[in-house]
């Protein structure tokens, strides 16, 4: 985002080692799963478009400059620039309904905002159907629609791979309709958004895809492509290094996968709401606690949410829990990134403490 804070698309990574801590997360960097509604993404392997840069590379400088042209040429008239009341952002235009898909972040708190399309034309007006800030996203719909209006074609993320030539699309600085080239650097991060910031849900996402294409405040809600004209990602985050002060971490940029993005977003257009996250959830409501030398020492249940997977498996408020599968849990944000690595419905040992004994349970999770 860019205005009155710059800084907002960002993740802050408590220094050098946090942000290795960060990329062991994502154990072996496998592919983000295929998680999107039947329908909703369209592709071709990821090999189709390492082919299209092997021929254009093989033409000459010209050849791989052509297919990055042709990429913009389709791709950039499908992303939007949202506009609140205080601050910008990018969006991607989902579907011919006028529905457009950006970050939660992006939104923040607004209802309403203008956006302004590649090809130009005066801003439209635009309302909110639906947020669901775990995700980091969001979905505004056009109150009128133009007649170039272009809905963005969706791959299939579950075949990005390192190494895939991308452009990241969006209105950095509020630089409209700018695009930025890199390579996919990694997949499957899962990373937390630092809190604190304005409009930041504070979320902790899995199964991004890393990017080593800029990613500046304004990029937030953009598009990810490949050389197949296709959106892989939606970028949320810019990595920033404490150590460095308030800079960024230079190449290290995140984007929430197409796969996960058309999921959400077609629950969202069809319920107003999700009702299917695709992410575990204990029900419960949790508080960080220390121990005698003040260290961290677990993370303490508050409340229980009743039929959650925490009430069947019999934890209760008071109760710490100290470890879940195979994450030592000594913090709120622990449990939190633990939970993020795992699925619905898988079967996983729970240790947590009572009183002053130690108890050990198998949990079924739930969803978020």
């Amino acid at each position: 985002m860019s205005g009155s804070h710059p800084s907002r698309t960002r993740i802050l990574l408590a220094g050098a080692a946090a942000l290795c801590a960060t990329a062991l997360l994502a154990t072996g960097c496998s592919p983000a799963s295929d998680t999107g509604a039947a329908g909703s993404s369209t592709g071709h392997p990821a090999g189709h478009a390492a082919a299209q840069a092997a021929v254009a590379a093989s033409s000459g400088g010209n050849g791989l400059q052509n297919a990055y042209q042709d990429e913009v040429r389709n791709v950039l008239p499908s992303v939007v620039q949202i506009t609140t009341n205080t601050d910008l952002g990018s969006g991607v235009v989902f579907d011919s309904k006028g529905d457009i898909v950006t970050n939660a972040h992006v939104v923040g708190k607004a209802k309403s905002f203008q956006v302004s399309v590649a090809t130009g034309g005066k801003a439209l007006g635009a309302k909110l159907i639906s947020t669901f800030p775990a995700n980091d996203l969001a979905v505004i719909r056009l109150t009128s629609l133009p007649n170039n209006l272009k809905p963005a074609t969706f791959a299939d993320s579950s075949k990005v791979a390192v190494g895939q030539i991308v452009l990241a699309m969006g209105n950095p600085l509020g630089l409209s309709g700018s695009v930025t080239e890199g390579i996919v650097s990694a997949t499957g991060r899962t990373v937390s958004e630092s809190e604190g910031q304005s409009n930041s849900t504070g979320a902790t996402i899995p199964d991004l895809i890393q990017t080593s294409a800029a990613i500046n405040p304004g990029n937030s809600g953009g598009a990810l492509v490949n050389l197949d004209n296709q959106v892989i990602g939606i970028p949320t985050l810019a990595a920033t290094d404490p150590q460095l002060g308030s800079g960024a971490a230079p190449g290290i940029g995140f984007a929430i996968p197409s796969s996960t993005v058309t999921m959400i977003a077609n629950q969202i257009i069809r319920n107003g709401k999700v009702t299917n996250s695709g992410r575990a959830a204990l029900g419960v409501t949790v508080r960080g606690v220390v121990g005698k030398n003040f260290e961290p020492a677990g993370a303490a249940i508050v409340s229980v949410q009743k039929n959650g997977a925490a009430a069947a498996a019999g934890l209760r408020a008071g109760d710490v829990i100290t470890k879940l599968g195979n994450t030592v849990i000594g913090t709120v944000q622990s449990l939190t990134d633990a939970l993020a690595r795992l699925k619905p419905h898988q079967k996983v040992r729970l240790e947590f403490g009572r009183g002053n004994t130690g108890h050990a349970t198998e949990v079924t999770l739930g969803t978020l």
